[in-house]
């Protein structure tokens, strides 16, 4: 494996990654970043969730995951929700502002990712298709090790 290839493609990726953050940061009309997103996401797909299980699904540490539902809930694009049996089970629900935000996002990461990759012919698209499938695989086959 040739290091040097390697390091310049870690360098393009971080560039195009860091690209892509600021693209979308400046076209997103919320003030919240990637992560908070990210929450708000799992929050319509699987529903309200305990902060605990939320953290533990995307990968925060549970401080981090406490900061992040403050700030979606603060915007009101979550809420809280209270279990009358027990006052400790707290859940973290997407609100109908929430979903709006998210499908902004979506909207703007398409865009994004569509400019960037108008450059590529048919070909190439395929190729990097299969390439990131390829890598995907890899990070699915590591998760399931575990």
């Amino acid at each position: 494996m040739n290091q040097t290839n390697i390091f310049k493609l870690i360098q393009a990726i971080e560039q195009m990654n860091n690209d892509n953050i600021m693209r979308f940061t400046k076209a997103f009309s919320y003030p919240i970043g990637i992560s908070p997103i990210l929450v708000l996401s799992e929050l319509r797909t699987k529903g309200p969730q305990k902060q605990v299980e939320l953290a533990e699904t995307v990968g925060y540490t549970k401080g981090a995951m406490t900061n992040i539902a403050n700030k979606l809930v603060n915007l009101e694009l979550a809420e809280r929700l209270y279990d009358e049996n027990d006052r400790r089970t707290i859940k973290l629900k997407i609100t109908a502002a929430g979903e709006q935000a998210l499908t902004e996002a979506q909207n703007i990461g398409k865009d994004v990712f569509t400019q960037l990759f108008e450059v590529l012919n048919e070909e190439e698209i395929n190729q990097y298709l299969r390439i990131q499938e390829k890598l995907v695989k890899r990070i699915q086959d590591r998760r399931n090790q575990n």
